[in-house]
C-alpha cells in the first residue's frame, strides 16, 4: 500500500468540484501523487463522476440557490461560509490535516484561518480571479465602498495564507503588494489542459453542419464572460462581411445563455449558431478538435482565459481582444483586436478563414506553448511542490 503524502483538505465555493476545471486537475495531481484529499464543495454530480479516487473524500452540501444581485451574492457567501465552517470542523475533529486550500474568490475563509493555523495546518490560498474586478466586470456601476470592501476581504485574505497560487503575472503582482509575502511564497501555476486527455478525442466534421468551417467559443456564460460580444461579432462575420461557410458554436451554460440565444434571434443568425449548452471535458474537446479557430470576447484585462489554453492546446489559433494577460499566453498564437471593437474582431476572424497558412502558423505555435510549457502536465510539478513544501513544515513524517 502507498505511504499517504499528507492530507489536503480543498475548499471550493463558486461552483461544484467536479465542475471546476483547475479543482479537478489539483484534485487528480494529488491522488496521484499518493496524498489522501478532502473537499468541501457543493453537491452535484458531476463531483462524483470526475473526482471519483480511494485518495478523495467529497464533503458535499445542498447547493444555495442561485444569486440575484449583490444581496444575493451575500446570502450565498454567507451559506456556503456557514457550510464549509462545519464540514471542516468535522474534519479538524476526527483527523489530522496538512494544508487547507481556500479556492478564492470569494475571499471570505481567512476567518477560518486562525483555526487551521491553531490546529497546526498549513493555510494555502489559490486566488484564481479578484472579486472586485469580477463584480466590476458584471456590473460595471459598483460603488466605490463596495469595491473598498471587496479589497479589504481580499487583502486580509491574503495576509492568511503562507503560501499563495496566483494564475498570472498579474495576480502575482497583486498577492505580493497586499500579503507581504515574500516573493518565493507566491507562485504563478497555470491552468492549462492534461495533454492525454487532449490526445484522446477525436474530430467529427458533422458537427459543421455542411459548412467549410467551424468556429468555437467554450465556458461559462456569466454577465462578464462578453458573449454578446461574441454574437455580434458573429453577426457582423455573416451579415456584415458575407461570409455563409462558417458555423459557429458557443458552448456553455450559465445566466446569460438564454439573451445569447435571445441576441442571435434578433440579430438573424440562429442558422449559423448553435449553442448545445453545458457539455462534458470529452465533448467539448470534440468540437475544438474539428474546429479552425477558437473564440474569446474577456474585457478583464486581469484574467488568463482558460479557453485561450484549450484551443491552442488543439492547435487552434484564437480571435480575441488585446488584453495584457491574454496575450501573454498567446503571444503569437492568436489575432487580436481592439478591445470592445466588434467590427475589427468580425475582420480577424475573416482573416483568419482567408489564410490556411496563417491559420497553420498561430495554430503551430500555440500548440507547441502548451506541450512544452502551458499544460496542466508542467504546471503540476510547482503545485505539487508547493504541497510537498507545506506538508514538510506541517510537521508531518
Amino acid at each position: 500500500m502507498r505511504k499517504c503524502a499528507g492530507k489536503v483538505l480543498i475548499i471550493v465555493e463558486n461552483q461544484p468540484a467536479g465542475l471546476d476545471h483547475r479543482v479537478a486537475k489539483q484534485i487528480g495531481s494529488l491522488a496521484e501523487s499518493g496524498y489522501a484529499v478532502l473537499v468541501v464543495t457543493q453537491r452535484h454530480p458531476a463531483n462524483r463522476a470526475r473526482l471519483a479516487a480511494p485518495a478523495v473524500r467529497l464533503l458535499e452540501y445542498p447547493p444555495p440557490a442561485d444569486p440575484t444581485g449583490l444581496f444575493g451574492y451575500v446570502a450565498e457567501y454567507a451559506y456556503s461560509f456557514l457550510m464549509a465552517t462545519i464540514l471542516s470542523a468535522r474534519a479538524l475533529l476526527s483527523e489530522r490535516i496538512d494544508v487547507v486550500q481556500f479556492c478564492q474568490p470569494p475571499d471570505v475563509y481567512f476567518l477560518l484561518a486562525p483555526v487551521f493555523r491553531w490546529a497546526g495546518v498549513r493555510v494555502l490560498i489559490d486566488q484564481r480571479d479578484l472579486l472586485a474586478e469580477m463584480y466590476t466586470a458584471r456590473y460595471e456601476h459598483a460603488s466605490r465602498a463596495l469595491l473598498w470592501v471587496f479589497r479589504f476581504f481580499e487583502r486580509h485574505s491574503q495576509r492568511s495564507a503562507e503560501h499563495i497560487l496566483c494564475v498570472n503575472g498579474c495576480l502575482r503582482d497583486r498577492a505580493l503588494a497586499a500579503s507581504g509575502l515574500p516573493a518565493g511564497r507566491v507562485s504563478v501555476i497555470g491552468n492549462g489542459p492534461v495533454l492525454s486527455r487532449v490526445a484522446q478525442a477525436g474530430s467529427d466534421d458533422c458537427l459543421k453542419r455542411g459548412r467549410a468551417y467551424l468556429c468555437c467559443w467554450v465556458g461559462e456564460i456569466g454577465r462578464q464572460d462578453r458573449v454578446d460580444l461574441v454574437i455580434r461579432s458573429i453577426h457582423e462575420v455573416v451579415r456584415g462581411l458575407g461570409r455563409s461557410d462558417c458555423q459557429f458554436v458557443v458552448i456553455g451554460d450559465g445566466e446569460c445563455l438564454e439573451q445569447a440565444k435571445c441576441l442571435a434571434r434578433e440579430l438573424d443568425i440562429r442558422d449559423w449558431v448553435d449553442f448545445p449548452g453545458f457539455l462534458p471535458p470529452d465533448q467539448v474537446f470534440r468540437y475544438l478538435a474539428t474546429a479552425d479557430l477558437g473564440l474569446d470576447a474577456s474585457l478583464q484585462s486581469e484574467v488568463s482565459p482558460v479557453k485561450a489554453l484549450e484551443y491552442m492546446a488543439f492547435g487552434l489559433p484564437l480571435v480575441s481582444f488585446d488584453l495584457p494577460e491574454t496575450r501573454t499566453i498567446c503571444e503569437g498564437a492568436a489575432a487580436y483586436a481592439p478591445p470592445g471593437d466588434v467590427q475589427a474582431h468580425a475582420r480577424a476572424i475573416d482573416a483568419l478563414l482567408r489564410s490556411p497558412r496563417c491559420r497553420q502558423e498561430l495554430g503551430r505555435a500555440g500548440r507547441a506553448r502548451v506541450d512544452t510549457e502551458l499544460a496542466w502536465d508542467h504546471q503540476a510539478s510547482g503545485y505539487l511542490a508547493v504541497i510537498e513544501q507545506l506538508c514538510g513544515a506541517s510537521g508531518r513524517t
